[in-house]
């Protein structure tokens, strides 16, 4: 199955889970005022998937502005989808308001039921946070979030804590990375939108860096799969970036990516974010083209991932041509 790139336009931060043979899409659209969900048997019909909006922000509240990087999870037989919003538009101390909520919905099919609100997830520091995501790992959940704290400069650092349940952690927030090398801090000290993948012995969390331009750029973290997760000592991190922008190939600022499967149930792929051109008017985040692209994700005789360059037209195996 042939696909070409951009996959899916003005959606950025996308993420795919593949879940019962369909592939569940969601992403932050332009308007930053809802959260949506499309559903397909195929990666390629996601593409013109219809689009059902799953919950729409209030006129006000502490949730009403700015709706970011949903993603769809099944926790504990019910499906939540993680989402980061604010107050409103309005900067304080440098930051938007962002705090990190979640919607539930117990039906099995996650296009029917009844979506509510569950609130806040609390991550026990009361600063900007965003991006969040969960896994399992050896029968036991872990969140994994990007958040400001009050007492390192930058934007935000990388989080990992245990979950209780659904929408609460439990445990303490464990510092997994901060921006800290020359790629990680062009524009704004950054590191979020982390994403897991756990494959040949090891636990893998991918994350962007940098300003949210052609800048913006994604590093590597590791740990082996025996490893104690909320010990920070278990984690390795890439020195360098593990996937830029490709002039020649007019892709720029490929970032807050997830990963799914491909219809073969084998074949890992790379689902992320980027634009076309850098001539954004305005600050990039207001500019609506970043667009959801999908490639293959390689892998190297160790074990590691090799994110390669990004791809235009792509081969999504698994699928007939």
């Amino acid at each position: 199955m042939k696909l070409s790139n951009p996959f899916i336009l003005q959606r950025a931060d996308p993420h795919i889970c593949r879940h019962d043979g369909h592939y569940h899409f969601t992403a932050s659209v332009p308007e930053y005022d809802r959260v949506v969900l499309r559903r397909a048997p195929s990666l390629a019909g996601l593409a013109a998937a219809e689009e059902k909006t799953l919950w729409t922000a209030p006129a006000e509240g502490p949730a009403s502005s700015l709706v970011w990087a949903p993603e769809l999870h099944r926790a504990d037989g019910v499906w939540h989808v993680y989402f980061a919003a604010a107050p409103s538009r309005q900067i304080k101390d440098g930051l938007f308001q962002h705090r990190m909520y979640a919607l539930r919905n117990p039906a099995a099919d996650p296009m029917r039921g009844q979506w509510t609100f569950a609130g806040q997830v609390d991550s026990g520091i009361d600063a900007f946070c965003l991006d969040a995501t969960r896994f399992e790992h050896r029968g036991r959940a872990y969140y994994l979030w990007a958040q400001k704290h009050p007492d390192i400069p930058g934007n935000s650092n990388l989080y990992i804590a245990p979950m209780r349940d659904g929408t609460h952690i439990g445990g303490e927030p464990v510092l997994l990375t901060r921006p800290e090398f020359d790629w990680e801090v062009q524009g704004f000290l950054v590191n979020e939108g982390p994403s897991v993948l756990i494959r040949h012995g090891k636990v893998f969390v991918s994350y962007s860096a940098s300003a949210t331009d052609e800048r913006y750029a994604m590093g590597l973290l590791w740990a082996d799969a025996d490893a104690d997760l909320l010990d920070p000592a278990s984690w390795h991190k890439s020195p360098r970036p593990v996937f830029v922008s490709d002039p020649e190939r007019e892709v720029y600022g490929p970032g807050h990516n997830s990963f799914t499967v491909a219809e073969d149930g084998v074949a890992d792929l790379l689902v992320y974010h980027a634009r076309n051109y850098t001539g954004i008017e305005g600050d990039p985040l207001w500019n609506p083209d970043r667009h959801a692209c999908v490639q293959p994700l390689q892998w190297d005789a160790e074990g590691m991932p090799v994110f390669g360059r990004p791809m235009r037209e792509v081969e999504i195996p698994g699928a007939p041509a």
